[in-house]
């Protein structure tokens, strides 16, 4: 029997939130999908996420969420990523980050499928761990009944999402990377059978500049001086 997972890209604020809304679970009936695993780490107002859209996201027919950077930018999220085994906070995390560095859950079909994200370092603001050593404590620590599992690179630098598909090949099925908000057209199997693409791009308005009113980057890029990066709101897209 087949396995169908789907990953999307950072659902980007009340936009993203309405066409995941609107657009996922239709799309999960037609193509018989098993899992779906999300990046909400922009979820609220385009940075955080909080308690409440972590439960909105849920009854959308997310099963896994993944978060990056500004995990912990509303600090409300933070008794749900203590007990809840359906968010993963990055595993290059300091030990004592609140959250989890991974879970498994379970389809329908009876099959178990682990779940983990990790940051980035280059350009990234928020100092973290390595990500490689990251990975392999990881898949070490999984159960052995687990024989797929799907990882979420949140990174600035494309050569470091390109490396770590590179660096899992042949030990984890799925490696997306996200955080970019801009879809690239890389999507391939690797040598030892692992599927990846460099970044799945967003879940929001595209006519913007990476999910942000267009007037007020490019007010603020001009100017120098700052401006409010409200969410956009056209030409909204479910990657």
């Amino acid at each position: 029997m087949p396995l169908r997972i789907l990953c999307l890209g950072d659902i980007v604020g009340r936009p993203g939130r309405q066409v995941v809304h609107q657009k996922l679970a239709p799309l999960v009936r037609e193509r018989g999908i098993d899992l779906v695993v999300a990046n909400a780490e922009n979820i609220a107002g385009g940075s955080g996420i909080t308690a409440n859209l972590f439960n909105k996201v849920r009854s959308y027919g997310v099963d896994v969420i993944t978060l990056g950077d500004h995990i912990y930018r509303r600090l409300d999220i933070v008794p749900t990523l203590q007990s809840s085994e359906r968010v993963v906070r990055p595993a290059n995390l300091a030990a004592e980050a609140a959250g989890r560095r991974f879970t498994v859950v379970t389809t329908n079909s009876g099959t178990p499928v682990g779940v983990f994200c990790l940051l980035g370092r280059i350009y990234m603001n928020l100092p973290v761990d390595d990500p490689f050593a990251a990975a392999d404590r990881v898949l070490s620590d999984l159960p052995d009944n687990v024989r797929v599992c799907v990882c979420d690179m949140h990174a600035e630098a494309t050569s470091e999402k390109v490396a770590m598909g590179h660096w899992l090949d042949g030990r984890c099925s799925i490696i997306v990377g996200t955080h970019t908000h801009v879809p690239t057209a890389d999507a391939r199997i690797l040598p030892g059978g692992s599927a990846v693409i460099t970044d799945l791009g967003m879940c929001g308005p595209y006519d913007s500049v990476l999910g942000r009113r267009k007037d007020r980057v490019l007010k603020h890029m001009t100017t120098n001086m700052p401006h409010m990066f409200e969410v956009a709101t056209h030409d909204v897209r479910m990657c």
